[in-house]
């Protein structure tokens, strides 16, 4: 099977080698040529994945065109805030043959859409999945048992994703509930910098275990007023990423949290965030505009985003979950 992934990212890069492992054709896109030339030579992304090959025969390119033209299969892996760019370029390419499996995770910030609805903006197609779950690239790339959702409509591509990519290191559990595993993937970003404020201010795994169970039955709900299924909170996607995004020190968002629990010198929490891409940061003012617009009571997105923009002290957090409904 010939697949192309949009992103050289780390967690493109570990997908690459999941692909790869079931002895599918890659070609990975880069709209960087820099970065492009970089991994040609190194034969790996120094950046965000240092010591991990890429193996030879999975080609690196900057052209999108001649990315995409031979694809089975399409895998956007990019930031959530470059997905209307490299959507946008991909209309232009794209064949109805084509399947396309959104690895990307996140809301836009001028829509209020998740990143299937932007997908969709620009090309229309019933061949569409979204794949979430808890996983590190650098899990993904060292081959351990890794479960990620895997949400479409289209029995095809389901048919083709399970064959390409699943395999004795990766499961795939399916669903149709595509809005339901985008809410999960989207918001644990934004929970987990919360998460990580408790473990900086020096609260306990008693109370971070609080905050998880008050933050699943949240979601739980804003899932359904969205229109999507209330169980999605129960698989890879929901309770498994944000488990693991709201506990883990490999967790970016959780970091930048535990820096403002520390209360870090600001100085080294503004290169840290210039530094490093963390979606938690990008979804934190998606998903507040979103529920402001929808009318959706998220009391504890509100807080969230009083402490990352309005200096509120981190530990508001504990009060608020002792006095929560």
């Amino acid at each position: 099977m010939k697949i192309c992934i949009l992103g050289c990212g780390a967690y493109g890069i570990a997908l690459s080698l999941m692909f790869n492992e079931n002895n599918n054709n890659i070609i990975m896109w880069t709209k960087f040529k820099e970065e492009k030339d970089d991994i040609n030579k190194k034969r790996e992304n120094d950046k965000v994945l240092k010591g991990v090959k890429i193996p030879d025969n999975i080609i690196i390119t900057d052209d999108m065109k001649e990315a995409v033209k031979e694809a089975n299969l399409i895998v956007i892996a990019v930031p959530a805030g470059a997905v209307d760019d490299v959507a946008m370029e991909l209309k232009n390419y794209y064949k109805k043959r084509q399947h396309i499996c959104i690895a990307s995770k996140g809301i836009e910030q001028e829509s209020c859409h998740f990143v299937e609805n932007v997908v969709s903006k620009y090309i229309k197609t019933n061949k569409l999945a979204v794949i979430s779950g808890g996983s590190f690239a650098i899990d993904i790339v060292r081959k351990v048992p890794i479960g990620l959702s895997l949400a479409t409509k289209n029995k095809s591509t389901e048919k083709i994703l399970k064959s390409t990519l699943q395999n004795k290191y990766l499961k795939l559990r399916t669903t149709n509930d595509i809005l339901g595993v985008e809410v999960c993937g989207s918001i644990k970003n934004v929970i987990a910098i919360a998460s990580g404020m408790l473990h900086g201010l020096g609260y306990p795994e008693s109370t971070q275990c609080m905050f998880i169970t008050e933050s699943l039955h949240d979601i739980k709900n804003l899932i359904k007023t969205l229109g999507g299924s209330k169980k999605t909170i129960l698989s890879f996607a929901g309770f498994g990423d944000l488990l693991l995004t709201c506990t883990s020190y490999k967790s970016r968002n959780f970091t930048l949290g535990r820096m403002i629990g520390e209360k870090k010198d600001k100085k080294e929490i503004q290169e840290y965030m210039d530094n490093t891409t963390i979606e938690g940061l990008y979804t934190l003012k998606s998903i507040y505009k979103l529920i402001k617009n929808k009318n959706v009571d998220m009391p504890i997105i509100d807080l969230i985003y009083d402490i990352i923009y309005k200096d509120v002290d981190p530990n508001e957090l504990a009060t608020f979950l002792i006095n929560k409904k």
